[in-house]
């Protein structure tokens, strides 16, 4: 199995029979940003799974339909918030095929899709958060599911969303997964480590690969400094660049 963390909050998992590619974006679509991870050769006899957790421009494209001109075992699952017309698509000169081959997705529901199936959780911002299990592989990606803490918007605010934030983690608090993509935004300031620190400590997770780190990656080391657990410590993927690959049995 290889886990490729391409940029932001896109990940490519390529396993025997079945690639998972997540919110992946063009680098330059985010204005003040220059992202350089892209998508590489892949094998195109698999089922390819294409996501988009919501529709803001750092998690979605759609220029990613055109996918489905190279591969074609290609789904395309993206929540409800993505959703684009027949008339749109036919405009933009997608055809019939390429449509047929999406899957809107609601929060709190579940999915069969091709071979792999879907679980989806409601997001503390946009669109949802994505349970999968593809080829007897658990997989979490957070989209934008997380507990955001903002300074000046009151407490009110974070408070009702530390509470949404919880209450979507016991959903899933009993459940293990192999992977798991989550949110460490320094953004946040003192509270960054908020979120991604009760994930780990509530969340089962084999390996779990921070993103929505806006190309600062010196955010993993320093929550790492924050603990002497080891069991957190080996959970934790180191990311350092874009375009990187992990290698797993």
């Amino acid at each position: 199995m290889k886990v490729t963390f391409l940029h932001h909050s896109s990940f490519l998992v390529e396993l025997e029979r079945t690639i998972l590619l997540f919110d992946y974006f063009a680098g330059d679509r985010v204005e003040g940003f220059s992202f350089g991870g892209k998508i590489p050769k892949l094998d195109e006899s698999k089922e390819f799974y294409v996501f988009a957790s919501h529709k803001h421009k750092d998690h979605f494209d759609m220029d990613n339909l055109k996918l489905a001109d190279q591969y074609p075992n290609v789904y395309f699952i993206f929540s409800k918030d993505c959703k684009m017309s027949r008339n749109f698509l036919t405009k933009h000169g997608y055809p019939q095929s390429v449509m047929d081959k999406i899957t809107y997705t609601a929060p709190d529901k579940e999915y069969k899709v091709g071979s792999i199936s879907i679980r989806t959780l409601l997001s503390t911002d946009a669109g949802c958060a994505f349970c999968v299990e593809a080829e007897g592989v658990s997989i979490y990606h957070a989209g934008d599911l997380h507990w955001w803490h903002w300074e000046g918007v009151g407490d009110l605010i974070n408070g009702r969303m530390e509470r949404m934030f919880k209450r979507q983690m016991r959903k899933i608090e009993n459940e293990h997964f192999r992977f798991a993509f989550v949110p460490l935004d320094p953004r946040q300031g003192k509270d960054t480590y908020k979120g991604f620190g009760y994930f780990m400590k509530h969340i089962d997770a084999d390996h779990v690969f921070p993103m929505h780190m806006w190309q600062d990656y010196s955010m993993i080391q320093e929550y790492k400094k924050r603990t002497d657990n080891d069991y957190f410590l080996g959970r934790i993927v180191d990311i350092t660049r874009e375009n990187e690959s992990f290698l797993f049995d």
